[in-house]
């Protein structure tokens, strides 16, 4: 029951989106009309600019923090694993937003600082040289995410299967979410900075 608890707060605390919430209020506009259609920091970036950007980047991080916490709090470190995976799974298919949210990259990195801050730093790191030299958002965030699981094995000592299977999952999952932007990767399409 405890563990179902965790899942259901942590959902819901995902279904915040900041993207949606602040378009509303200081836009009159519903993120999702426009760019890519998602509802995260980078469309919000594109269609609100800079400021509005940093406060959704912020809150979204600051959701999958505060769900780890309580999943720690709730469940020790198996809780910790459960709320972050759920909060993702909130912000990126969230129930109060008929299921159209954005793509997780925020509140993973949020979850991850929690979860593991060192081997977040590393992703975090090849993201943004990525992103630097490529000069493309999308890139960045799927090669920082799927670099996680190959910094859990080499990085962290000692190894720490949960981790890494954890890894695995949000790294899966984040690939899934980019699956249009790979497309248009490939086909040479995808928007740059």
């Amino acid at each position: 029951m405890k563990f179902i608890l965790i899942a259901l707060i942590a959902y819901f605390l995902g279904n915040i989106s900041f993207a949606y919430i602040l378009g509303r209020v200081f836009e009159k506009k519903d993120v999702r009309d426009y760019g890519s259609g998602s509802a995260g920091a980078t469309n919000a970036l594109r269609t609100f600019g800079k400021k509005i950007a940093a406060m959704v980047l912020c809150g979204d991080m600051l959701k999958g923090i505060v769900a780890v916490l309580i999943g720690r709090s709730m469940g020790g470190q198996a809780g910790a694993y459960l709320a972050g995976a759920f909060a993702i799974i909130g912000h990126n298919w969230p129930v109060m937003l008929k299921f159209k949210g954005g793509k997780g990259v925020a509140t993973t990195v949020g979850v991850m600082l929690f979860v593991n801050p060192f081997l977040t730093l590393i992703c975090v790191a090849v993201g943004i040289i990525i992103i630097v030299f490529s000069r493309t958002v999308s890139i960045g965030s799927i090669i920082g995410m799927a670099s996680a699981p190959i910094v859990a094995v080499v990085f962290v000592r000692p190894f720490d299967l949960k981790l890494f299977l954890f890894c695995v999952f949000i790294a899966t999952m984040s690939i899934y979410r980019h699956k249009s932007n790979i497309k248009r990767i490939l086909e040479g399409k995808e928007n740059k900075i």
